[in-house]
């Protein structure tokens, strides 16, 4: 699967943003799916079930190597956070220019090339603040358990994390692509971009980047044709209400001053048609 954009949040924002990405056909899914009633999967084998999707998802997806430049400014700007509300968290670069990021159950961060291309430090770290609010909030492990019913693998292995091993690849992309695919509640949204802004103010940041982020999201979703964009821009309040929401928490901090974006992006940058110079 060449350049294959297998994301989500397992959190969030998680999804498949390339053109070029290979869709799970939905007769297809329709065809070996079914609604699985008193099936009990728990959070832990939810966060078992995320590794082993994720796992694989490095197996089809370019990954930056320890030297790459991606890798290094992800590293810089986001290394010391090695847990977040008792998770443990890892983290790398897919090399893959499409604006996308998402973190998994298991604590997995993945940031695409093509979003540190047309966002500064603190603006990924705001869409990586997000999306680990949806683990933390475990918005992430609903979406391994709805991925795990709807392809209904139920009936092939045991719902016990020690036979999760048995998963085909192709079983463990498919459930990738359906974390990743997965649309959160207006609430879980609303509650994913608080808890991004309170993580930027916690570890002292600048909060403003979380308008800011949302306002490239605004213009990047105008006329695009991704699955992660519209994702966090279809959940009312889209983007720049978002973006909105975000100012007026600064402003209600005495934080608020208008974002000057910093020059990361540039030294890393992809041509991307929707962004303003």
């Amino acid at each position: 699967m060449k350049n294959r954009v297998i994301s989500v949040v397992v959190v969030l924002f998680m999804f498949s943003m390339s053109s070029n990405a290979q869709k799970i056909n939905d007769k297809i899914i329709g065809s070996v799916g079914k609604v699985v009633k008193g099936f009990s999967f728990s959070n832990e084998e939810a966060v078992a079930l995320a590794k082993a999707a994720v796992d694989q998802m490095d197996k089809e997806n370019p990954v930056a190597d320890s030297k790459d430049k991606y890798t290094v400014r992800l590293k810089k700007i986001f290394s010391k956070h090695t847990t977040e509300n008792g998770i443990k968290l890892n983290y790398k670069v897919y090399k893959v220019k499409e604006v996308n990021a998402f973190a998994c159950a298991d604590g997995s961060v993945r940031v695409y090339q093509g979003l540190m291309d047309v966002m500064d430090d603190n603006e990924v770290l705001a869409v990586i603040g997000h999306e680990i609010g949806h683990v933390v909030n475990n918005d992430s492990q609903d979406a391994v358990k709805a991925a795990y019913k709807k392809e209904a693998l139920i009936d092939a292995v045991s719902s016990q994390s020690d036979k999760i091993a048995a998963l085909t690849s192709s079983d463990l992309g498919k459930i990738g692509n359906l974390i990743i695919d997965s649309k959160h509640s207006r609430m879980q949204e609303s509650e994913a971009d608080l808890y991004s802004y309170d993580f930027m103010k916690r570890n002292g940041y600048n909060v403003n980047a979380v308008e800011s982020a949302f306002t490239i999201l605004a213009k990047l979703s105008e006329g695009a044709d991704a699955s992660f964009l519209s994702r966090i821009t279809s959940s009312h309040p889209d983007a720049k209400e978002r973006a909105e929401n975000a100012k007026m928490r600064a402003e209600k901090d005495g934080l608020y001053k208008p974002y000057v974006k910093k020059s990361e992006a540039s030294k890393t940058k992809t041509v991307v048609k929707k962004k303003k110079k």
